[in-house]
């Protein structure tokens, strides 16, 4: 999806021109104006879901409903894509990187722990988020690892990620899971290798992979830290303890 932002913003920015100007003689706010360009260049696929200001001066930030940020001046005439720094004496500081684990914490404190498999240790030091996949090998292998993972008081709250979407292999087999009156046990089956039965129910799978995509997941496991700091792929006991816990 971020190939395609930046597709459409190409396109965008040359339409521009002709553009903003006949929707500035309409008298629409600024969220009207980049809405109806943005839209317009995207054909539909990407929507403008706030505008906010930015520490620059004239800078404001306007999010996509693909999560991805762009920047434009107060008068909608000019976008620009890229992150955004402060520089000071002792480097730069990435100011936009911030603003994006920001969202994700957001995003993910926004789901309700219902629609989560959660296992959760007798005393809570820390807790990580975990994107999964019921097939894949360094998924189960990180699951392999839970016992141990309870031990340090890390809680893991699992989010369905079925790679390839609802069109691929796994995607019934995630449902039969969720769907499942004991999901806990039933992911353990799965990640075991062990067939689980058939079930189907209104799931919150897809939603989760539509999740995973706005916040920019590619892969699985797909580890999400309390701030929102996302690291892809497996990170045995020691590494994990080490980012969770500062141990």
């Amino acid at each position: 999806m971020k190939k395609l932002a930046q597709l459409i913003l190409c396109s965008f920015v040359l339409m521009l021109s002709g553009a903003v100007g006949v929707l500035a003689q309409d008298g629409q706010t600024l969220h009207d104006k980049l809405s109806r360009a943005i839209a317009a260049a995207s054909q539909g696929q990407l929507q403008v879901v706030s505008i906010r200001e930015t520490p620059m001066v004239g800078l404001l930030e306007v999010r996509l409903n693909t999560g991805e940020v762009l920047f434009s001046d107060r008068s909608g005439e000019f976008i620009v894509s890229g992150d955004l720094f402060r520089a000071s004496d002792a480097g730069l500081f990435n100011l936009s990187a911030e603003n994006r684990k920001a969202n994700i914490a957001e995003l993910i404190a926004s789901v309700p722990e219902e629609e989560m498999i959660i296992y959760r240790p007798d005393q809570v030091n820390g807790t990580i988020t975990v994107f999964t996949d019921a097939d894949c090998t360094f998924c189960r292998k990180l699951h392999g690892d839970m016992d141990a993972i309870l031990a340090l008081g890390i809680e893991v709250r699992y989010l369905a990620y079925p790679r390839g979407g609802a069109a691929s292999a796994v995607f019934p087999k995630m449902i039969s899971v969720w769907c499942s009156e004991d999901r806990k046990r039933a992911l353990d089956q799965a990640k075991n290798g062990q067939n689980v039965p058939n079930r189907e129910c209104s799931s919150p799978v897809l939603k989760h992979y539509q999740l995973g995509n706005q916040v920019g997941i590619s892969g699985t496991p797909a580890i999400v830290m309390k701030d929102g700091t996302v690291v892809p792929g497996y990170l045995d006991v020691d590494r994990l303890s080490g980012l969770v816990l500062g141990q």
